[in-house]
């Protein structure tokens, strides 16, 4: 530590009695830096029970003699110049110094105990549950790494991560398991990374990862990836918690700076797109940001408004499928089909789109829409055909599917021994019981039951056992494959006669040729849906139609 002559002086000030009954710590220094005056404050918070005399260097002894801490306000002394300076005393203590010039000669020093406010600050940036950095905390760290990588041009990688399978935790064993697995989560993450990585969570099982300090001699992107590889598999491994097996997964969405983006903002929005990719992308895994990924995300949104605005203004339309049955060829129902004709996109398909009203939660509006919709139209048919409405996995969310369908069938009138109900395996998938206890409450209404896409789930077999189904649809993809594939044609058989032995009808759908409705009659399905039997149709022809006699065997219907 460099030194400053500290010659012995003394001064007589009007202001010594005021100043030595100030409450902040204040010392007089002469012009070469010694001690001229301390107020008692001063002399408590250095420990030294005689200041007066002191150079500037012995005084700031006790701030661990920490030479970059005490190096500006010496080197202000010696310019005649205000500073400003943090300092540490005793380990944990921070105090702030502020020097000031004054115009008869040499300084006033003042200190200020910001130890706490300092603690509020870190809290502030502080995630309190895992006790990881909070949003706040990782904008101000990616701020700061960016500024310092911009100097050595050095890249460096913004990670994000979405748990998979959280939320069935949270849903089936509660908030206090959910909350515990997060903080083994947020340890598994701090032991993936290395001294200097920022690792932060951002909000129910959303995380973040700054890397800064990726293994020597392993450079960006490699060093990202091997951590988002490494990621993926800690996380994905078996938690005990309280007494539970519990496993999710993680998703994670990587950027690159300065290739992906030159500030926080866009780094972290573009981790969010490569996130958002990855998720898509089945979960489990890892994608990097790619600049094709910002028009995709435009474009969605773009979809995502328009299909709010069909939503509020009611821009959507009812299709109707015929069913047959094959023994008869009369028409049994329809299965009604969501219909959304753009006015400026066009006929937008329901691949698209309904998914995207899954994900921004808006299909439970469109659902009952649909399902109040087909009920009424179904109400005013010459004949009791039945009518199939799809229900998405996220209308079993939040209890109040049985009060929705028990409220349309009094508003249309419609028997509900009339009404069936479409679910796919995904809606079992999230909560099986749950879901089940739904399934029961629907049942005791009235309502018939179907499972579709029967067959391409890997447990399809044992929800059979665990609800009475009053129909099962043999997914279209076995139907088309029957010609020239005979596995598809035992898979067909074998869901037909267990519907026959179950005492469920089985429906083939996607029929189209009459190859395939000579296939699907030999295997003894007991109804038929497909464009060769009839597509799509208005309201108004589907009621036409009911009104046509029955052919056997059924033959085209009109289009």
């Amino acid at each position: 530590m460099s030194a400053l002559a500290a010659p012995s002086l003394s001064i007589a000030l009007p202001f010594e009695a005021a100043l030595a009954e100030m409450a902040a710590p204040v010392l007089l220094l002469d012009a070469g830096g010694s001690v001229v005056f301390a107020n008692a404050r001063a002399a408590a918070l250095l420990a030294c029970a005689e200041p007066v005399g002191l150079p500037l260097p012995a005084l700031l002894a006790p701030f661990d003699a920490a030479e970059p801490e005490v190096d500006p306000i010496l080197e202000a002394v010696r310019a005649a110049r205000p500073v400003r300076a943090r300092l540490t005393l005793g380990g944990d203590r921070r105090v702030e110094a502020a020097l000031v010039p004054l115009s008869a000669g040499g300084f006033a020093l003042t200190f200020e105990d910001v130890t706490e406010q300092l603690r509020g600050a870190a809290l502030a940036r502080q995630e309190p549950l895992t006790g990881l950095c909070n949003r706040v905390g990782l904008h101000d760290r990616l701020d700061a790494a960016l500024t310092e990588a911009a100097g050595t041009g050095v890249p460096l990688a913004v990670l994000m991560l979405d748990l998979d399978r959280f939320k069935t935790v949270n849903d089936t064993l509660g908030h206090p398991v959910g909350d515990a697995l997060l903080r083994k989560v947020a340890e598994r993450l701090r032991r993936a990374t290395r001294s200097g990585d920022v690792v932060a969570r951002l909000g129910g099982d959303e995380f973040a990862i700054l890397q800064v300090n990726p293994h020597a001699g392993v450079e960006q992107p490699h060093a990202a990836e091997a951590l988002a590889r490494r990621l993926v598999d800690l996380v994905g491994r078996t938690y005990v918690v309280e007494g539970h097996m519990l496993n999710v997964g993680v998703s994670v969405g990587v950027a690159i700076a300065p290739t992906d983006g030159q500030n926080a903002d866009d780094l972290l929005k573009h981790a969010d797109l490569a996130l958002y990719r990855a998720k898509a992308a089945g979960r489990g895994t890892y994608r990097f940001f790619e600049p094709a990924m910002n028009a995709q995300m435009q474009a969605r949104r773009g979809l995502e408004i328009d299909l709010r605005r069909a939503m509020a203004l009611k821009q959507f339309d009812l299709a109707f499928q015929p069913q047959i049955r094959l023994e008869s060829g009369e028409v049994t129902g329809f299965e009604a089909l969501l219909r959304w004709n753009h006015p400026e996109r066009g006929s937008v398909s329901p691949a698209l789109f309904i998914p995207l009203a899954e994900e921004i939660g808006i299909i439970v509006g469109i659902g009952e829409w649909v399902l109040r919709t087909a009920c009424r139209e179904a109400a005013r048919w010459p004949q009791a055909a039945s009518i199939a409405v799809n229900l998405s996995p996220v209308q079993f969310r939040g209890g109040r599917l049985v009060e929705t369908v028990m409220n349309v069938l009094a508003q249309t009138g419609l028997d509900p021994a009339r009404l069936e109900l479409e679910i796919t395996e995904g809606a079992l998938l999230e909560n099986t019981d749950s879901v089940l206890d739904v399934l029961n409450g629907l049942r005791a209404l009235g309502v018939k039951i179907s499972m579709d896409d029967f067959g391409t789930g890997y447990s399809s077999l044992s929800y059979l056992q665990k609800f009475p189904f009053d129909k099962i649809k043999i997914d279209q993809s076995f139907v088309r494959g029957m010609e020239g594939n005979a596995e598809c044609g035992a898979i067909v058989r074998a869901i037909a006669r267990l519907g026959a032995s179950l005492g469920m009808r089985t429906t083939a759908e996607g029929v189209e040729t009459a190859t395939q409705l000579d296939a699907i009659r030999a295997e003894g399905c007991t109804e038929v849906q497909g464009y060769l039997t009839g597509r799509p149709m208005p309201a108004a022809q589907a009621a036409a139609l009911l009104s046509v006699p029955p052919s056997t065997p059924p033959a085209t219907l009109p289009a």
